[in-house]
């Protein structure tokens, strides 16, 4: 049987990206330290992800301060969660046309 990947998302090919959306698909927000550490990766290295999908427009970023300590905290936008469900979607008829 033929399977077509037409649907996967390009933003959802790299782990790191598709980390921060799993995790923010079960969390209404996270901030940056706690991505950092459920994903285990560089500040340098989740700053770099976080940009592209932001550019995307599938992420939200809302900065503020706690007790005088930058807080940035992350939120899938509706453009993201539909485009994250699309690519799922396309994962899951892949993986059933394989049994």
């Amino acid at each position: 049987m033929k399977v077509s990947i037409d649907g996967l998302h390009k933003a959802f090919e790299n782990r790191v990206r598709l980390g921060i959306m799993s995790a923010l698909a079960v969390n209404d927000t996270l901030d940056f330290t706690s991505l950092k550490e459920y994903l285990d990766v560089t500040d340098g290295n989740l700053a770099t992800h976080i940009k592209k999908l932001e550019k995307e427009e599938f992420i939200d970023v809302k900065k503020s301060f706690i007790d005088n300590k930058p807080n940035t905290k992350y939120s899938m936008t509706a453009k993201g969660k539909k485009a994250f469900e699309d690519h799922l979607k396309v994962l899951e008829n892949i993986i059933k046309s394989q049994k």
